[in-house]
């Protein structure tokens, strides 16, 4: 159970650090998403702090289990809220969305399995 439980916590850890790295460094690629969204860019480092945050509780829930705990949460609410954005505009591209979701509902589901509810 271990075994899967880190290795999923690795993989959702390299996504979300990928996608907080973009967001942080000023690509266009989320500039665009945020436009098409609706969103104003000036909320785009947000975004990206929040996935960063997300990444390193993760990492940190390897030793502390309440923090990965949170942390899954937040991004399982982070992509939700995502996939809703896009859903809001009518874009029906959600399959990046869903599977960063569906990471992060692994990584909580099979913390709280191998934790406990902490």
């Amino acid at each position: 159970m271990f075994a899967a439980y880190l290795t999923l916590v690795v993989v959702g850890a390299v996504f979300n650090g990928a996608a907080a790295v973009t967001y942080l460094i000023g690509h266009e690629y989320p500039k665009t998403q945020a436009d098409m969204k609706g969103i104003p860019r000036t909320y785009v480092p947000v975004l990206g702090t929040l996935l960063a945050a997300g990444t390193l509780g993760l990492l940190a829930g390897l030793k502390i289990p309440v923090l990965g705990t949170l942390a899954a949460s937040g991004l399982v609410l982070y992509f939700i809220g995502a996939i809703f954005a896009h859903l809001r505009v009518g874009s029906r591209d959600i399959v990046g969305g869903i599977v960063f979701l569906t990471t992060a509902t692994a990584v909580l589901t099979l913390g709280i399995t191998y934790h406990g509810a902490t």
